[in-house]
C-alpha cells in the first residue's frame, strides 16, 4: 500500500482491509485537505487490490473523526474556492462508496460533520455502545450545511424526517437514538467494536435504506408540503436573512429530493456560497472564540474534588447542583436545613430530568448534601460564597471562613457587582479571594466571569479558570470593576429599553425590535426573568460608580414588590411561566429604537476595553455572546461595530446624544479601537 501520514492500511488473513485514520500530532482526527488527499491515495490502492471488505476506524481514543478543518474555511476567499474544496471532498467520499467491496465504519466517541459524512459513504456503520458516542451534523451552527454528500446520503439512509431533524438542529444523536433511526446498523460493546464490524462485513446483509413512509414523503408531489411545514417551523426560531443555512437545507431537499448527481452538485454550490456569507464567517468566529475560552483552563495543576457553597438561594443552590452533576462532592451551607431543602429538591428534579437514568441521578443526589454547620469548608478545594449582596455580611462570613480553609483552597465570591477590593479588605490574606460569577440560569448559561482583584494572586486566577472548565463552563477572565464585564455592558442596553418604555413605547414593541436585531430575548422580558430587584441593585452600583441615572419606573415597581417572573408581575404579567404580551398594531415603531438599544451596549463595551477591564476585543465579544446571547450571527458587539463601520457608530452615537442626552456620548476609546 502507498505511504500516508494520516491513513494506514493492513490486510488480514480473511482479506479484510483495515483502513485506520491517525492524524499525527493531534488528539483528534479532522478532514482537512491533506487528510482527504491521503485517503484518496489509499482508496485507489484498495480498489486495485480488491479485498473482501474494508473496516474504516480511528486510532484516536477520543473518537472517529471530528469533522472538516474549520481553520481551512477561514482561508476561503470566494465561493469558487469553496466549491473546489467541497467537490474534492465529495469526490473522495464517492470513491469510498464506489469501492468494489463492502465497507463498514467502526465508530467510537464522536463522528461529527465530515466524519459522519465519511461514515455514511460506507456500506454499513457499527457504533460502540458508550455514553461518549455522538453522531451529528453541527454544520448549521457554523452557518453552513453538510457538504461532502451528507444532505443526500442522510436522507437516502434514514429518511427525510430524521435527516432534516439531524441537519436543522445541529444536535448530535447518542447511540440508542442513532440505532433507532437507522443511522447505525449495530450498537455493540466497545471492546467488541472491531470484531463486530468485521463480522458484519463477512455476513454482508442488504444495505439499509430509508423507511417506506419516508420514501413516499420524498416523492416530488409531496416534497413542497413538507418543505413549507419545515420552513414554517424554522421561522419561529431563526430568520432566513440572519441564518440562511437551515433554509438552504430545506430548499436543497425540496428541489432535488436527495437523488442523482445533481444533488451533490447543488449541495457543493450551496455550501460554498454559505461559507462566504457574513453569518458563516461570524459563526466560525464564535466557534473559535469558544475554543479560546475552553483553552484558558489548562495552566493550573490544581485538582477539584470537593466544593463547599454558602448560600442555598437560587444561585447558590443551582451552582451546587451543577457541581454535583459534574461529578464533584458538594456541601451546601445555609442558616437552617429548611433553607437548604428547597435547593436539594430542585437539584433532584434537575438530575432526574438531565440524566434520565435513575442510578446516575441517585448518585448525583448523593454527592450533594446539606451542611448547616459548615463543616465541609475545611476539606473543600473550592469555597464559593453565594449569599445576598451586602458588603458587611460577606466580610463577616470571610472572617469566619478564612481560618478554616486549606492553604490551597480557592475562596470565591459569586457577587454580581461588588468589587473584589472592597470585599477582601479585612482578610488576612486578600490574595486568595477571587470572583467566580455565574449567570442565571446556571445550567443553561455557559459563561462564568473569573474576576481578579488588585491583590488576587495570579495562581488563584489560574486555579479558578481550571475549576470553571472542570464544570464544563466557559471562563472569562476580567478585572474587578463596577459590574465587571457582562453586567457593565448589559445595563445601559436594559436601561435604555426602560427609558423608551417610560417615554411610551410599548414593552412588546421594544422586545420585538431587540429580537429582530438577533437577541434571544428582548430587554424588558430579560429584566423580568432576571428579577427587577437584581437589575435595580446592579443598576444602582453602576449608577453610583459611573454617574448614571436609574430608571424611575424600575425603582417604583421594586417598591411595589413587582419583581418580574418570580413574583408573577413586573413589566409584564406572567402566567404559566410566560409573559402576557399585548399587541400594539397601530403603534409606529420609532426609526431609531434599534440603535437606541444596541449602541449603548457597544459604547460600554469600548469603555471596558479602554479601561483594561478585559484584555482584548475578542474576549469581550465572547463574553457578550455566551452570557447575554448577543446575536451570534453578528459575531459580538465589537465585531458588529467593525462590520458596520466605526465612523458610522460614532456618528450615530453623536446624533443620539444630541436627541436624548449625554448617556449616548461616544466613549474616547472608539478612536483607539478604530486605529
Amino acid at each position: 500500500m502507498a505511504e500516508s501520514s494520516t491513513w494506514s492500511v493492513t490486510l488480514d488473513a480473511d482479506r479484510i482491509a483495515w483502513l485506520v485514520c491517525d492524524t499525527p500530532g493531534s488528539s483528534t482526527n479532522v478532514l482537512c485537505a491533506a487528510v482527504l488527499g491521503d485517503l484518496a491515495t489509499q482508496l485507489k490502492d484498495i480498489t486495485v487490490s480488491r479485498p473482501a471488505g474494508v473496516v474504516v476506524h480511528s486510532a484516536k481514543k477520543s473518537g472517529f473523526i471530528a469533522g472538516a478543518d474549520i481553520k481551512e474555511f477561514l482561508k476561503i476567499r470566494s465561493p469558487d474556492e469553496g466549491y473546489e474544496l467541497i467537490r474534492a471532498g465529495q469526490t473522495v467520499l464517492q470513491q469510498l462508496e464506489d469501492l468494489p467491496c463492502p465497507s463498514v465504519a467502526a465508530l467510537h466517541g464522536f463522528a461529527l460533520g465530515g466524519g459522519l459524512e465519511l461514515a455514511l459513504a460506507c456500506t454499513y456503520r457499527v457504533g460502540a455502545d458508550d455514553p461518549s458516542l455522538s453522531l451529528g451534523f453541527p454544520e448549521v451552527l457554523l452557518g453552513i450545511h453538510p457538504g461532502f454528500g451528507g444532505t443526500v446520503r442522510s436522507v437516502q439512509l434514514i429518511g427525510v424526517r430524521p435527516a432534516l431533524d439531524l441537519m436543522l438542529k445541529g444536535k448530535s444523536y447518542k447511540g440508542s437514538r442513532a440505532l433507532a433511526v437507522g443511522l447505525i446498523d449495530e450498537l455493540v460493546p466497545p471492546r467488541e467494536l472491531l470484531e463486530r464490524a468485521k463480522s458484519l462485513l463477512l455476513r454482508a446483509p442488504p444495505k439499509t435504506t430509508a423507511p417506506f413512509v419516508d420514501k413516499l414523503l420524498n416523492m416530488p408531489p409531496v416534497r413542497p408540503f413538507i418543505a413549507r411545514q419545515a420552513a414554517s417551523t424554522l421561522r419561529h426560531s431563526v430568520r432566513r436573512d440572519q441564518y440562511p443555512a437551515p433554509y438552504a437545507i430545506v430548499d436543497l431537499w425540496q428541489r432535488h429530493g436527495a437523488a442523482g448527481a445533481q444533488s451533490y452538485e447543488a449541495e457543493a454550490r450551496s455550501v460554498s456560497e454559505l461559507m462566504c456569507t457574513p453569518t458563516s464567517r461570524n459563526l466560525v468566529r464564535v466557534f473559535m472564540l469558544q475554543d479560546r475560552l475552553k483553552g484558558l483552563g489548562g495552566k493550573s495543576p490544581a485538582e477539584f474534588r470537593h466544593v463547599h457553597i454558602i448560600g442555598a438561594g437560587v444561585m447558590g443552590g443551582d451552582i451546587a447542583a451543577w457541581s454535583a452533576f459534574r461529578g464533584m462532592t458538594v456541601t451546601l451551607q445555609d442558616r437552617s436545613l429548611e433553607l437548604i431543602q428547597p435547593a436539594l429538591d430542585r437539584a433532584r428534579t434537575f438530575f432526574d430530568k438531565r440524566l434520565k437514568d435513575p442510578v446516575a441521578a441517585a448518585a448525583a443526589s448523593a454527592r450533594l448534601t446539606a451542611d448547616v454547620r459548615g463543616d465541609g469548608a475545611a476539606d473543600a478545594d473550592v469555597v464559593i460564597e453565594a449569599i445576598f449582596e451586602n458588603v458587611e455580611a460577606k466580610r463577616a462570613l470571610y472572617a469566619e471562613l478564612e481560618p478554616k480553609l486549606k492553604p490551597t483552597a480557592i475562596l470565591a465570591t459569586n457577587t454580581s457587582s461588588i468589587r473584589i477590593e472592597i470585599l477582601c479588605e479585612r482578610l488576612r490574606d486578600p490574595s486568595r479571594l477571587v470572583g467566580i460569577h455565574f449567570f442565571n440560569p446556571v445550567a443553561q448559561l455557559q459563561l462564568v466571569e473569573i474576576v481578579q482583584g488588585a491583590s488576587t494572586q495570579p495562581q488563584m486566577v489560574q486555579n479558578a479558570l481550571k475549576f470553571t472548565r472542570k464544570l464544563d463552563k466557559l471562563p472569562l477572565p476580567c478585572k474587578s470593576a463596577p459590574g465587571f464585564v457582562v453586567n457593565r455592558i448589559l445595563t445601559p442596553y436594559v436601561n435604555e429599553a426602560i427609558f423608551a418604555l417610560e417615554a411610551g413605547v410599548p414593552a412588546a414593541i421594544i422586545d420585538k425590535v431587540a429580537k429582530d436585531f438577533g437577541m434571544p430575548m428582548g430587554p424588558i422580558e430579560l429584566t423580568d426573568v432576571v428579577g427587577l430587584d437584581v437589575s435595580l441593585h446592579v443598576g444602582r452600583v453602576l449608577a453610583e460608580a459611573l454617574h448614571r441615572r436609574v430608571p424611575e419606573i424600575l425603582v417604583k415597581l421594586v417598591e411595589q414588590k413587582k419583581l418580574g417572573r418570580k413574583s408573577g408581575e413586573g413589566f409584564y404579567v406572567w402566567r404559566d411561566g410566560k409573559p402576557v404580551k399585548l399587541d400594539s398594531p397601530q403603534f409606529a415603531v420609532p426609526a431609531d429604537l434599534e440603535d437606541r438599544l444596541v449602541l449603548p451596549l457597544l459604547n460600554e463595551a469600548i469603555a471596558c476595553l479602554r479601561e483594561g477591564v478585559i484584555d482584548d476585543a475578542d474576549l469581550l465579544d465572547a463574553g457578550a455572546i455566551f452570557a447575554t446571547g448577543f446575536a451570534p450571527f453578528r459575531g459580538g458587539p465589537l465585531q458588529y461595530a467593525r462590520s458596520r463601520g466605526i465612523a458610522n457608530v460614532v456618528a450615530r452615537l453623536e446624533e443620539l446624544a444630541q436627541r436624548y442626552g449625554e448617556r449616548f456620548r461616544p466613549d474616547p476609546g472608539w478612536q483607539q479601537f478604530a486605529a
